[in-house]
C-alpha cells in the first residue's frame, strides 16, 4: 500500500514565462524558490508553508484549454485566510472570477484563469 504524506507539487504549461511570473508572484502573491539549472525554461513556487510547490513550465506544446472560466475543468486549489479580502483584491487587479461563498463543497470558493487559461481556485473556510 502507498502512504500519502501529501502533494508535492503541481505543474503547469505556459507560454510566457515572464507574464506567468508577474501574475503568480504580484497577483496571486506566492514567492519564487531555487529551480534546478533545467534545460528548459521555467519559475518554482512555494505554497503555503507544508512544502508544496507550484512549477511552471515553458513548453511548446499543445495547452490545455483556450475558453473561460470552467469550474468543473481541471484545476488546482490554493487555500487562502480570507475570502473577502482575496475578492478585494482580485478585484482591485482587474481580474475576472467567479465565487460561491456558501458552496455545498463546506467552504467559499473563487475561480479565475492565469495568462494562459490554467484554472485556479482560491477558497477559503467560510
Amino acid at each position: 500500500m502507498i502512504r500519502h504524506e501529501g502533494i508535492h507539487h503541481v505543474s503547469l504549461i505556459v507560454t510566457d514565462l515572464g507574464r506567468a511570473k508577474r501574475f503568480y508572484e504580484e497577483v496571486i502573491g506566492l514567492q519564487p524558490i531555487v529551480r534546478p539549472a533545467f534545460d528548459f525554461p521555467g519559475a518554482w513556487y512555494a505554497i503555503g508553508g507544508s512544502g508544496e510547490q507550484l512549477h511552471l513550465i515553458v513548453h511548446a506544446g499543445e495547452m490545455g484549454r483556450s475558453g473561460g472560466i470552467d469550474t468543473r475543468d481541471g484545476h488546482f486549489a490554493i487555500r487562502v485566510a480570507d475570502f473577502d479580502e482575496t475578492i478585494a483584491w482580485l478585484d482591485r487587479c482587474g481580474i475576472e472570477h467567479r465565487n460561491n461563498r456558501n458552496s455545498i463543497t463546506g467552504f467559499a470558493q473563487i475561480f479565475l484563469l492565469d495568462p494562459d487559461h490554467n484554472i485556479i481556485e482560491l477558497n477559503a473556510a467560510r
